[in-house]
């Protein structure tokens, strides 16, 4: 819903109806996450994308006949093995995609989570995708101190704003599987047409975008800026020295500081301020910063990149200091180092493709490889 959002308030807010398809699940190597949104407009726009050109016509008429019922629709999209003309994903995967009416009565809490997305606070959509008529499109929505809305069932409502809160501390969307009245089922199915009395809710997750902290305020650093930025990261460049840390020299970064790294990095570790998903990239390779700053750096216990620049000299000497420094072999090899992928990179700007290259393989599982020289699916982390 993210990447519609504008547009799905303003039709709301002027009292129109508009359908919203949101890609729920991904199966192989599908082109788009859960999440992906399009919107079919009260005038009859088309608005977003959920496979990238491959479904858009045929969720587009699923969108009109949605907005001329009042009925969901959960609609699975793939390739026909008999007819290659059919309609379906050329990449050989396969979506599901959860189509509903928007407007005031069927989501009233849709101004509250714009109003949450866009000041970055924490919230989570719960929808009833699968079960009983009466409940489909049925929401939950759940924010990190209370709740609105419903599924219907106030045992399964509680069972599902603690599961939903889980996913949001995490910023993960997904699937949730349940019983009518809670209990979780213990069978992932891959069929959207759940026999039974079986419900499953689709929770995507409005997490504040995660951090890039930058150290050194060099040009590597602002490049770096604003890949990170491009990537949704929330961006602080941190250095020492006033002359260089400054918002002009550093556009992409949202945030600058001034400050000895050290320092700024303990300070954000005790205010809570550093997680799993923040990424720490390390460009001053000068060890009165680059040492203290990794002592503090190595030894937190929850961060999801730590990266340094510099050539191979500089890479061995650093590992030398900070052995003397006392940090364990398990705490170093938490360090990428020299940083980056091996692209071949020169300018400030490839050097920042080649960081962000490298965690955005890291944090997907993929090897860095030419996609020409491996077999097997291109997306393998996607869907079930």
């Amino acid at each position: 819903m993210r990447d519609v959002l504008d547009p799905l308030v303003s039709w709301w807010a002027e009292g129109k109806a508009s359908a919203l398809a949101t890609v729920v699940a991904t199966h192989r190597s599908a082109p788009r996450r859960p999440g992906a949104s399009m919107l079919v407009g009260p005038a009859a726009e088309a608005v977003g994308s959920v496979s990238g050109g491959c479904v858009e016509s045929a969720v587009y008429d699923l969108g009109q006949e949605v907005l001329a019922g009042d009925r969901p629709v959960l609609q699975r999209y793939g390739v026909s093995d008999t007819d290659a003309f059919a309609v379906g994903l050329t990449c050989g995967g396969t979506l599901d995609v959860f189509v509903e009416k928007v407007d005031p009565e069927t989501f009233p809490q849709l101004g509250e989570v714009a109003a949450a997305v866009r000041a970055r606070r924490p919230v989570a959509v719960a929808t009833v995708i699968v079960g009983p008529r009466e409940r489909l499109g049925r929401r939950l929505i759940v924010w990190p101190d209370r709740v609105a809305g419903g599924t219907g069932s106030d045992r399964l409502d509680g069972i599902l704003c603690q599961d939903a809160r889980g996913l949001l501390d995490a910023g993960r969307t997904g699937v949730l599987r349940y019983g009518t009245d809670g209990p979780c089922r213990s069978e992932d199915s891959e069929d959207p047409d759940v026999s039974g009395d079986g419900l499953e809710v689709f929770v995507e997750s409005f997490a504040p975008p995660p951090r890039m902290i930058v150290f050194g305020a060099i040009d590597f650093a602002a490049a770096l800026a604003r890949t990170g930025s491009f990537l949704g990261y929330r961006v602080t460049v941190c250095d020492a020295r006033p002359v260089f840390a400054t918002a002009d020299r550093l556009s992409g970064a949202d945030e600058v500081v001034v400050e000895w790294p050290h320092r700024y990095l303990q300070a954000e570790a005790e205010a809570g301020r550093i997680e799993g998903r923040t990424v720490i990239c390390v460009l001053t390779h000068d060890h009165k910063f680059d040492i203290p700053l990794l002592q503090v750096a190595l030894r937190l216990p929850d961060v999801g990149f730590i990266g340094a620049l510099g050539s191979r000299r500089t890479h061995r000497d650093r590992w030398n200091r900070l052995m003397e420094a006392g940090l364990t072999e398990t705490e170093l090899k938490r360090l990428s180092s020299p940083i980056g992928l091996d692209l071949g990179a020169r300018t400030p700007e490839e050097t920042a493709v080649s960081i962000a290259a490298e965690i955005i393989a890291l944090k997907s599982g993929g090897s860095g490889l030419r996609l020409t020289d491996l077999t097997g699916s291109i997306h393998p982390g996607f869907g079930r």
